[in-house]
């Protein structure tokens, strides 16, 4: 319980979009070596903590967008990110205090966006600051590290970057701005099983050679170097996956690729105008929850 004078700590949570994603090899701790392109959004989940003497955790979850459906029944106990991250914090730091944290979830679950590990990051970053815990940034990305793969890249709070090893090494790069277009079809991937189905990839280009396309004067030379390992997995496991691709293939974008472990699926566009217009379009189809978002710089 709180005391009712304290503020509440409001962040935002951006979802983000693997841009290239190679499996080089298969690691001795059973992970596997990778190279990735992670790009943040402006498509968030927004979390607000509230300080709480009680010394306990409690996660509250409301879904505000009308594309989270009402069946996404997420947990709120230790199997959620968050209470797992701010648990971890208690551990590490002895910390006795608690707080109450109400999610507020736009960022579509077993999709590929990591909203999750985006949650349990901005908890980490949260609660240093609202238990005064004095936690520097590399205890913080080490912390993350050992909750997933994806958590450190979201405690930096880089708009782009590149990852190695498992993805927590990284490496900011520049960005600009791009429009996207998001399609999740209703079903989703347990990321554990796409990457237990995933091969080492024979894909000769490295992502120096898509930042060079991304940053060059004609953008439509992405579609030569985007990459990612772990789509031909998914299309195996999930049909939906295809579908959603041949859908937006049929639309006007300069390319099109699934995020991550899937089910979300991404095409890029010239401009914002593009992008709406593509959308209303992918709406009509029925193929799935359509997002226009755009990358943060």
């Amino acid at each position: 319980m709180h005391t009712g004078f304290e503020s509440p700590l409001v962040l935002q949570a951006p979802a983000k979009l693997n841009l290239y994603l190679k499996i080089l090899g298969k690691r001795s701790d059973g992970f596997h070596e990778i190279e990735t392109l992670m790009q943040t959004l402006d498509l968030h989940d927004t979390l607000r903590f509230l300080p709480s003497s009680s010394g306990k955790i409690s996660l509250e979850i409301e879904h505000v967008s009308p594309h989270q459906a009402a069946r996404e029944v997420l947990p709120t106990d230790h199997r959620n990110l968050i209470v797992r991250a701010a648990l971890l914090l208690k551990e590490r730091t002895n910390c006795s205090e608690g707080v109450d944290i109400l999610l507020r979830k736009r960022i579509p679950s077993q999709a590929g966006l990591g909203g999750g590990s985006s949650d349990a990051a901005t908890t980490l970053l949260a609660l240093n600051q609202l238990w005064k815990l004095q936690l520097s940034p590399q205890e913080l990305i080490q912390t993350a590290a050992e909750l997933g793969s994806d958590i450190p890249f979201f405690v930096t709070r880089q708009s782009l970057a590149v990852g190695y090893g498992r993805g927590e090494q990284l490496h900011a790069v520049p960005g600009k701005p791009i429009s996207y277009v998001l399609v999740k079809p209703d079903s989703g991937l347990s990321t554990a099983e796409v990457y237990a189905n995933c091969k080492v990839s024979p894909f000769p280009h490295s992502s120096k050679e898509l930042l060079n396309a991304l940053h060059g004067s004609d953008l439509s030379r992405v579609k030569y170097h985007l990459h990612n390992s772990l789509q031909e997995p998914a299309e195996q496991l999930n049909e939906d996956v295809q579908t959603v691709l041949s859908a937006m293939q049929q639309q006007n974008f300069l390319a099109t690729m699934m995020s991550g472990s899937g089910t979300a699926c991404f095409g890029i566009c010239r401009n914002r105008r593009e992008a709406n217009f593509a959308a209303a379009k992918l709406q009509g189809l029925s193929v799935g929850t359509v997002i226009v978002a755009h990358s943060r710089v």
